[in-house]
């Protein structure tokens, strides 16, 4: 493969559009836990960049809030002030939302103008701007979901607002790797099929991470590994069919609780299992980190669970699972990479 030169401000670029969308995830995590989502009922793209600036607007606001069963079923006695507490998580969260698309959109035109963007670059490029325009879509379809007479978001809605997240920091990380990684060794096909496997299972525990959250599944059943004394609750077993159990947050939260266990195992031995095989170094990190990560993670998991998800903790287990998942995604990459690209 013949090697093509390219800017290393593009990394820098790039691992900047990162870092703010797991920002943009932890905001995320701070709304969602202070039931902050719902407090702006309207997506105005231009207008909304600027919050209420004077008393008559935050009455205005306020107003369109008292409209919605949020309000009327939930928040009744909620006044001024502590609807502006509510408000400012949001905003922020949609305000970096809005600073993540320029920081994308101008450098890009910029890099674009000089003709620093191979073709496959280029492409890829205007497929993370398409999956940052689907991720911003898909965070007002998951606020609409609230703003029924079930003042929830959709749990299905808030799952797939975060895997357009993790989508949005997998493509870019595998294109930075694209860019900067060494060539690998030849490893063999069993272990490079068992990486995949291992970040599909990240996925489905997210997946399932996510399920709890949007049903505050997280703050029952307190006690850890049992549910109240009991391996599943007997009260459920007649209540639950195939079509219903993942609407249920006693289920989910049980799912989680031993999928987590599951996919530890599976990451254990795909750990031991690569000691037994020719690494370079960066897969060597890449696995041990994998491995002590998710053992971080599953701690966290179990803490967060048994103190009723204080907002910290809430919100660190969820960045720990984005860089678990980071860090599987360069795994995956390592192990079936390209040959790096040359700098300028």
């Amino acid at each position: 493969m013949q090697q093509t030169k390219y800017n290393p401000a593009i990394v820098w670029w790039l691992m900047s559009g990162v870092f703010l969308i797991l920002a943009m995830v932890v905001i995320g995590g701070i709304t969602r836990l202070t039931g902050s989502g719902l407090s702006i009922v309207e997506w105005n793209v231009i207008s909304g960049t600027l919050p209420p600036l004077n008393e008559q607007a935050w009455l205005v606001a306020f107003e369109k809030y008292k409209q919605f069963p949020e309000f009327q079923k939930l928040n009744y006695s909620m006044n001024l002030a502590g609807f502006k507490n509510i408000f400012w998580w949001e905003y922020l969260h949609r305000l970096l939302g809005r600073v993540i698309g320029l920081v994308f959109i101008v450098p890009f035109l910029y890099f674009f103008a000089k003709k620093q963007l191979p073709a496959w670059l280029f492409k890829r490029l205007l497929f993370i701007l398409l999956l940052g325009m689907a991720q911003g879509l898909m965070g007002w379809i998951m606020v609409k979901s609230g703003l029924s007479e079930n003042p929830h978001v959709s749990h299905y809605r808030l799952a797939a607002h975060l895997l357009l997240a993790l989508a949005l920091i997998g493509v870019i990380l595998w294109t930075i790797a694209d860019l900067t990684m060494a060539k690998r060794r030849y490893v063999p096909g069993n272990l490079v099929i068992v990486s995949k496997v291992v970040l599909a299972a990240i996925l489905i525990q997210i997946v399932l991470g996510a399920f709890v959250a949007g049903l505050k599944a997280g703050f029952s059943f307190n006690t850890y590994p049992l549910m109240e004394g009991e391996f599943f609750p007997g009260y459920l077993a007649g209540e639950l069919t195939l079509f219903n159990f993942l609407d249920n947050g006693v289920t989910v939260q049980f799912i989680h609780r031993w999928v987590a266990i599951v996919v530890l195992l599976i990451v254990a031995w795909f750990w031991f299992r690569s000691k037994a095989v020719k690494l370079n170094d960066t897969s060597k990190q890449l696995t041990k980190l994998l491995f002590i990560t998710f053992l971080v993670q599953t701690g966290l998991g179990i803490a967060t669970l048994v103190l009723a998800v204080p907002v910290s903790l809430g919100v660190l287990h969820q960045v720990v699972a984005v860089v678990l998942f980071a860090v599987a995604v360069l795994l995956v990459h390592q192990l079936s990479g390209k040959p790096v690209l040359e700098k300028v």
